[in-house]
């Protein structure tokens, strides 16, 4: 099967449905942070713990589903993705103690695994062509960020009627849904030919010998680290940190009365600053080295998050750090496979990309935990926002030593 010589093909478009669904359902879980805690007592441990356990078990299922789905097929691999998160959700519903909820965590995270983007990303990034694969790649990648826009808005507005079990529910049903797309989803053949003559084992073994995959592998901890913080934590961080919205302000104004809302709000404001953030990340990865891009997203990241805690915490400083990060959000993820895909090859891009990105969800599982840990201990969240900092220098340091020539494939 050949090809598309188009950027725009049912196969990208059915990859863009399926992150923002996936990605939309994952945003919301920070939403949820303080509602659950409240109604049964919990310390921000408990489900700070489940929402890292997640995070995890999405890491450690991404090369796993990877895999499925370069041996048996990448719908087969999706539906299995779609139903192992839907029953994860329904089962969170009627979950009533912290271990419940952290145990099927696990399933929500396979599940997330299986419907995001490490299958996703070596699908579209196998049906697009050379020219277009980086652009592709920023496409879904934004798809994942429109998601987050959608995600943590909705969860607040349906928790203003129905009890946050039932919001649960109702995103399983979403989830679900995503099944009705696949039909559409017939990736072509997977790599040229050389590549094709290549095992696994032969593909994984030269990467694993290459110092640049041991970088790339080190420097995606920080990104997963600061996301997973933020995303789990940031809405009750603000609710909790904020100054308050002043009557007569323009936030009032437009219904935003409450630093709540604010917090909901910050996060659907990172992943609409991260569509554009994202389609740039992948247009300059067509014309730049990316490993000097990378390195330019964590530095911008590492000053941001300084200078936001620096500062006083208003509604104001809110809007704009949403923004700014935003803006550098998801940018590593086209960059990170688009380099994934030309250091090593398509064959088995989901798999290796997925490895590198346990490495990404490891960082997250210890930013949602350590922030609700450090926050029952300490009463706030700057601890763990400084070591955030710390290691996006380091990732932005990381990087600058990655050979960008590809490896020889044997012929």
């Amino acid at each position: 099967m050949q090809q598309p010589t188009r950027m725009l093909n049912p196969i990208l478009i059915v990859g863009c449905i399926i992150i923002t669904v996936s990605f939309a359902v994952r945003a919301s879980f920070g939403v949820f942070q303080i509602p659950i805690a409240s109604e049964f007592g919990w310390l921000r441990t408990d489900f700070s713990l489940a929402i890292a356990i997640q995070n995890l078990a999405w890491g450690i299922g991404q090369p796993i589903f990877a895999a499925i789905a370069e041996k048996v097929g990448d719908r087969k691999a999706i539906i299995l993705g779609a139903l192992t998160y839907a029953a994860g959700m329904v089962l969170s519903a009627w979950s009533v103690t912290p271990l419940e909820h952290q145990v099927y965590a696990w399933l929500v995270g396979f599940g997330i695994a299986g419907t995001g983007f490490g299958v996703v990303l070596a699908v579209v990034g196998r049906a697009s062509s050379d020219e277009n694969r980086s652009m592709s790649l920023a496409v879904v990648t934004a798809a994942g960020s429109f998601g987050q826009v959608l995600g943590a808005p909705t969860a607040e507005w349906l928790l203003s009627f129905l009890p946050w079990q039932q919001v649960f529910v109702v995103f399983a049903a979403a989830i679900l849904a995503l099944v009705l797309t696949l039909p559409f989803m017939r990736a072509p053949q997977p790599a040229s030919k050389a590549e094709l003559q290549e095992s696994m084992g032969e593909i994984l073994g030269k990467a694993f010998r290459d110092p640049s995959y041991a970088l790339i592998f080190i420097g995606f901890f920080s990104c997963g680290y600061q996301l997973g913080f933020i995303t789990a934590h940031f809405p009750a961080f603000v609710t909790e940190m904020c100054g308050p919205i002043q009557v007569g302000s323009a936030l009032h104004s437009i219904g935003i009365t409450s630093t709540s809302a604010l917090g909901a709000v910050s996060i659907s404001l990172i992943g609409l600053a991260n569509i554009a953030g994202t389609l740039v990340a992948g247009w300059a990865g067509n014309h730049f080295p990316k490993k000097y891009l990378l390195a330019s997203v964590y530095a911008g990241r590492t000053l941001a998050a300084a200078l936001f805690i620096i500062f006083p915490i208003t509604p104001l400083s809110v809007i704009t750090f949403s923004l700014v990060m935003g803006s550098l959000w998801l940018a590593t993820v086209p960059l990170t496979s688009g380099l994934v895909a030309h250091l090593y090859g398509l064959r088995y891009m989901g798999t290796l990309y997925g490895i590198i990105f346990f490495s990404h969800q490891v960082g997250s599982f210890l930013g949602v935990w350590l922030g609700g840990r450090m926050y029952d201990q300490y009463g706030d969240y700057a601890l763990v926002w400084w070591i955030g900092v710390a290691i996006g220098a380091f990732s932005a340091i990381v990087h600058l030593p990655i050979r960008e020539n590809r490896l020889a494939v044997p012929a």
